[in-house]
């Protein structure tokens, strides 16, 4: 019961957090999904626009199989591809990888900055373009939260305001804005934390970029 009711509190944050990603990510025939809580042996499942859903191992739903769940996480499986959900984190997006845009415009803010939100393995990141960065970084905590695997990736020295650290370099599986996504993104994970990530030329590099005034157009390259 009392996991009931701590399902019930987060369920309205969580499904309001789903709406803000799927606009995030623009139109796809990707879905999002995010665990809500956990009943027993059973995960609470918020798939799109469908009323919570409890589903325990081997369940399946919308084309969503649930593989296992524990105390405060559940391991899902779409189309042969395994994802974990984590109790009260952002949805993440599964299913359809394809981004089909090609064309991203961005807006400038009052400081001439271009941010604004995307997706990294499918789930809410929160991005500022940086031209001058090689490739995209992503501070530590970030980095924990989109749950990538860096302590196990290319160890690399970085200059900081503290004087050489070590960092971690490593592909991401996708970045997506709007409808454009690319695969097999190059990016750096620092070991302090950062307020954006920065989006650098590892990712810019696919697009032919255009700047007018307070507006960047970025057209995917063939």
């Amino acid at each position: 019961m009392t996991s009931l009711i701590h399902a019930g509190k987060r369920l309205a944050a969580i499904t309001a957090v789903s709406a803000v990603t799927m606009l995030a990510a623009g139109p796809s025939l990707a879905q999002s999904v995010a665990l809500a809580g956990v009943l027993g042996s059973k995960a609470l499942l918020v798939v799109d626009a469908h009323p919570p859903r409890a589903l325990g191992a081997g369940d399946e739903f919308e084309g969503i199989r649930v593989i296992a769940v524990t105390r405060d996480e559940a391991t899902i499986e779409i189309k042969g591809a395994r994802r974990s959900l984590r109790l009260g984190e952002a949805p993440v997006s599964v299913g359809n990888r394809g981004g089909t845009g090609r064309r991203i415009v961005l807006n400038a803010d009052g400081r001439g900055h271009f941010i604004s939100n995307g997706l990294i393995n499918g789930k809410v990141m929160q991005y500022m373009v940086d031209t001058g960065a090689s490739t995209i970084a992503i501070g530590r905590p970030d980095a924990d939260r989109l749950g990538l695997p860096y302590q196990g990736a290319e160890p690399v020295r970085m200059n900081t305001a503290n004087g050489v650290a070590q960092g971690w370099r490593l592909k991401l599986d996708s970045v997506r804005i709007g409808d454009v996504e690319v695969f097999g993104v190059e990016a750096i994970v620092t070991p302090q934390a950062m307020p954006y990530v920065l989006l650098g030329n590892s990712f810019l590099t696919s697009f032919q970029m255009t700047r007018n005034n307070e507006q960047m157009v970025l057209e995917k390259r063939n």
